[in-house]
Parts: C-alpha cells; sequence; structure tokens
C-alpha cells in the first residue's frame, strides 16, 4: 500500500480550525503591541527628560521588533492558511512526504517535516576545515 499523500477533508477541518484559533491569537497580540507602541509615542511628546527618552527609546524598537515577528507569524499562518484552502497542507515542501501531525499541531505554520529541515540546514552549515 503507498504511503499517503495529503490530509483527507475532516483533517484538513481540524487544521483550519487549529490555524484560524492561531490567527485569531496573533492578531490580537499584534494589536496589544501596536497600542503599547502608540502609548509610548505619546508618552515621549508629553516631558522630554533625556534619560526617561532613552528608555522610551530602547523599550519602542523592542515593541518593534515583537510587532515585526508577529507580523512574519501571521503571514505564515495566512499562507498555512491558503495551503488548508486548496487541500496542500501537510505537505513537506522539500520531500513531498506528508508532515506529521503532530509537528503541525506544534507549529502549525510548518512547511516541512523535521527529517527534511535537518538536512537542508546540514547544506547550509559550512564545513570546519583545519
Amino acid at each position: 500500500m503507498s504511503e499517503k499523500q495529503f490530509y483527507s477533508k475532516s483533517e484538513l477541518e481540524e487544521f483550519r480550525q487549529l490555524v484560524n484559533e492561531k490567527l485569531e491569537k496573533a492578531r490580537s497580540e499584534y494589536k496589544r503591541l501596536a497600542n503599547n507602541l502608540k502609548e509610548i509615542g505619546q508618552n515621549t511628546s508629553d516631558s522630554f527628560n533625556i534619560t526617561e527618552y532613552g528608555n522610551e527609546s530602547v523599550e519602542k524598537e523592542e515593541v518593534e521588533l515583537l510587532m515585526a515577528r508577529q507580523a512574519k507569524f501571521i503571514y505564515n499562518l495566512e499562507k498555512a492558511m491558503m495551503r488548508v484552502e486548496n487541500g496542500t497542507y501537510g505537505k513537506c515542501r522539500i520531500s513531498g512526504a506528508l508532515i506529521p501531525k503532530e509537528r503541525l499541531r506544534v507549529v502549525p505554520h510548518a512547511t516541512t517535516t523535521i527529517e527534511a529541515k535537518k538536512q537542508q540546514t546540514l547544506k547550509r552549515t559550512p564545513t570546519n576545515k583545519g
């Protein structure tokens, strides 16, 4: 018997719910960070103390970094949702094998099996000469 090539409609529905749940949480977190950034900007204009400004500047950079990471996560989840919609969700983009459900439940936006990811990482790692 040949290996399964795609997840069934009922399995895809389970993943659709999981990805949707993660998307809602990620978007909510992004909005929370955006509100924090707005508050930092308002506080800076209220008073100008060089020490406070330096601290607020660092805090602003940290929030902007978190927002960028969250935006990337949302983007990857949206791409995962497209794969759910077109029925290709869970297929490794390197090997073509199905990504185990356990991995997808932990990392719903995964596009590779762990084995393929390891192989990809090994190819990128420079060999030690010396």
